[in-house]
């Protein structure tokens, strides 16, 4: 087993788990509709699956590694055990489950958001809205399927976890990540419909959906799941998935929502500028908002509290992000978020070899954006593509 998946290996194996997970739809109906249309779903759920930098699986299995060798090398006189490389298979298989966690979010996110787009292709219940030339069919096809993924990301963790240490441990953080994702997406429809008023106030808003929403599994459960299992006490390994993973969790998001803006189609796989289109009060919006003139704060409230957002719109925004200064701003907390976490990193009281080996996979999660002591201004070339929600 090779210690250092790519993320090829993450998403073959994932595809694997998902075909022996997904019941033959040959064996479930004995009508040809109904055969059909769970065909057609169980396509979907593979199709969905497929593409993604699988950073939340890295991270899980790069914090398993580097926490299982720590312990190994720190336990003087004591060999590795025989089974090092069925925990390493069971890892690959924790890890993956958190991707088809993540698929079963990213449908549920865009049915909800309405989006149309995903990883380049029609999102899932838009396709099957296609399949089915039927849009309320299509999205209630799309909500089972997002069920049945999170159904299976739970199936397919619980028989990983039974061979890995901290089984409970990691049973209870698996199922903490899916409850918190659940709340950070009722904050978020709540957001919605938070006045405009207060910049303040909506940063914090905004910041408190990301907690919940994207850092708790993105990187504090990677982090806490990767650690049980390489055999960190619970208690440590649920502290360092908090104070390492929540400010990287947070900067993911930040970054992410950077990405609408200043990325580009091709390397996102949504358009640009989908965040304005769908009136979403994020930090960035916060931010134009608290360093605009009068005018131009007026001119935001009104299009982000309008039904609609029409092209022309969303690109006067885009610009308005740009020139208030509100894209640097944000550039500029994603790196102190940056520099919170591998703080904290420092602080565990982990060895310097340990340590050097999360610092490098948190590295991969989220990049720098800011060049320290210059303008930030058009000096760094385009983001790559991040799966948010």
């Amino acid at each position: 087993m090779n210690p250092h998946p790519t993320a090829h290996d993450i998403e073959q194996r994932m595809l694997a788990l998902l075909a022996s997970f997904l019941h033959d739809p040959d064996t479930v109906s004995h009508l040809g509709n109904g055969t059909t249309t769970l065909r057609t779903v169980r396509e979907e759920a593979l199709w969905s699956s497929a593409g993604g930098k699988r950073i939340r699986a890295l991270l899980a299995y790069d914090a398993f590694h580097a926490i299982s060798s720590g312990i190994h090398s720190a336990d003087q006189g004591h060999a590795m055990s025989d089974d090092t490389a069925t925990a390493d298979q069971s890892m690959l298989d924790l890890a993956c489950a958190i991707e088809v966690y993540q698929t079963s979010a990213l449908i549920h996110d865009d049915i909800i958001d309405e989006s149309a787009v995903r990883r380049g292709r029609p999102s899932a219940h838009r396709h099957l809205s296609d399949v089915m030339a039927d849009r309320r069919q299509g999205s209630g096809l799309a909500l089972m399927l997002g069920n049945t993924l999170a159904t299976a990301s739970v199936a397919i963790a619980h028989e990983a976890l039974s061979h890995l240490p901290n089984t409970e441990a990691g049973t209870r953080a698996f199922l903490d990540m899916q409850h918190a994702v659940q709340i950070g997406q009722m904050l978020d429809l709540s957001l919605e419909r938070m006045p405009l008023d207060s910049p303040k106030d909506l940063v914090t808003a905004a910041m408190d959906v990301d907690h919940w929403k994207t850092a708790s599994y993105t990187a504090m459960a990677p982090l806490e799941l990767g650690a049980l299992a390489g055999g960190m006490e619970p208690v440590r390994a649920r502290r360092l998935a908090r104070t390492v993973g929540t400010p990287l969790g947070l900067a993911f998001q930040l970054y992410d929502d950077l990405l609408d803006i200043v990325g580009s189609s091709a390397r996102t796989g949504k358009p640009t500028g989908g965040d304005i289109r769908e009136g979403k009060r994020t930090v960035l919006l916060a931010d134009a908002l608290n360093l605009a003139d009068e005018p131009t704060r007026i001119y935001l409230t009104r299009a982000f509290t309008s039904a609609t957002r029409d092209d022309g719109t969303i690109t006067r925004v885009m610009a308005i992000y740009e020139d208030t200064g509100a894209i640097d701003a944000s550039r500029r907390r994603i790196d102190t978020l940056l520099d919170d976490s591998i703080r904290a990193l420092h602080d565990s009281g982990l060895d310097a070899e340990t340590i050097d080996a999360l610092s490098h996979a948190c590295s991969r999660v989220v990049p720098r954006t800011t060049n320290r002591g210059r303008s930030t201004s058009g000096s760094r070339t385009s983001p790559e593509h991040h799966d948010g929600m």
